[in-house]
């Protein structure tokens, strides 16, 4: 494919990832409070954050393999945005927190689109952490977008949660309008199994996947607890909405810069850096009980996504060989299922102590940390 060819690919599916987000986003920042709200605790979003990445890990794995084996990535990345829709609008007749979890958990079976689009945007060799982090900063300034629309009409209309929710899935349908300009790209299929093709990828690929899904254990999430921990501190949900408005913009403002960092001076230490700065947001988390301090913090963890999340899936896209879509979904697999583990745990933690809750995903990160940098690449 040409590179102007290319650059059109990722720009259309950015479009599409922007509409979506900004429904999904819409929805994010509220769903602690709705959970609450419903008669849930903290294990219960703990529950929700490891379940949902967990549910959607599995099914990206699936899509990814099954574009791999169907050589046709553009109609999986179609059915996951409608189950998703679906599911989205599921969410706003949910009577308790076991069914919006459960909604929830559903709607992630969308994320059956996310590795066959990676796959796409990671066609071409050259730029390819700039290519992530232009999707990322689509993704991210519809999660800046959704964020205020949220903080909006919650704070101005002072709208009902549930209402909220509907508003949300109607804009993410405009994610489908985009799709049509995508042209199917041509993939040899593959006659091998899921399992096999899994045990077919590159040792090296599934060693800093590996490394990935330690660091997960740790950022599994973990917005929905800091959003809790400014209301805590502030008693006011609109200032949780409004400073994760702020946190989507500097994720937007700094994702292709850092993809392009990636590119040129090697994704391992553009990583390290980002898993470092993530440890001084979770102690500071931890420590400071001032809102300043506490929303300087949560910008910080803005920069920790611009910084891993274009590099991370540029790093698979590097290692992934031939079976590019399995690759992403096998690496959505692990981080999903580490955040269910790491979820659950933070949840039990947070019922305990933040600080403690707060500490230990300090400590995981730093062996993320060691892991990492003893490896050779």
């Amino acid at each position: 494919m040409k590179k102007e060819d290319m650059d059109r690919e990722v720009k259309v599916l950015s479009e599409s990832s922007f509409f979506n987000e900004i429904g999904s986003e819409m929805v994010a920042p509220i769903l602690p409070f709705y959970i609450i709200s419903l008669g849930g605790g903290g294990i219960a979003i703990g529950l929700l954050s490891g379940l949902k990445e967990g549910f959607s890990s599995f099914c990206r794995l699936l899509g990814g393999w099954f574009s791999d084996r169907l050589g046709k990535r553009k109609v999986v990345v179609l059915i996951g945005y409608f189950i998703s829709i679906i599911f989205k609008f599921l969410l706003g007749v949910a009577g308790s927190w076991q069914q919006l979890i459960a909604f929830v958990s559903f709607e992630r079976f969308g994320k059956v689109r996310t590795a066959p689009r990676d796959a796409m945007i990671s066609t071409m060799k050259k730029n390819r952490g700039r290519n992530f982090g232009i999707h990322g900063m689509m993704d991210s300034l519809g999660a800046f977008v959704g964020s205020l629309f949220v903080l909006f009409l919650y704070w101005k209309f002072h709208l009902d949660f549930k209402i909220i929710i509907f508003l949300a899935a109607g804009i993410s349908l405009f994610a489908l309008l985009p799709l049509r300009r995508v042209k199917e790209q041509k993939v040899n299929p593959t006659k091998w199994g899921l399992i096999k093709s899994i045990k077919e990828l590159d040792g090296k690929l599934k060693y800093f996947v590996f490394v990935m899904g330690i660091f997960t254990l740790a950022n599994f999430g973990l917005y929905m607890f800091l959003l809790l921990r400014v209301r805590e501190v502030t008693g006011s949900i609109l200032t949780a909405l409004f400073i994760y408005a702020l946190f989507s913009l500097v994720f937007a403002v700094f994702a292709v810069p850092f993809g392009k960092l990636s590119d040129k001076f090697g994704r391992k230490k553009l990583l390290l850096m980002g898993y470092a700065l993530f440890v001084i947001v979770c102690l500071g988390f931890a420590i400071f009980e001032n809102i300043f301090f506490l929303g300087i913090f949560f910008l910080l963890y803005g920069l920790v996504y611009a910084i891993i999340d274009s590099s991370q899936r540029a790093f698979v896209a590097d290692l992934s060989g031939e079976f590019r879509g399995t690759a992403h979904g096998f690496y959505y697999l692990v981080l999903g299922l580490a955040g269910v583990i790491g979820g659950l745990v933070a949840g039990i933690l947070w019922d305990i102590s933040y600080q403690w809750m707060f500490g230990s995903l300090a400590f995981m990160a730093v062996i993320s940390i060691i892991l990492l940098g003893s490896a050779k690449h």
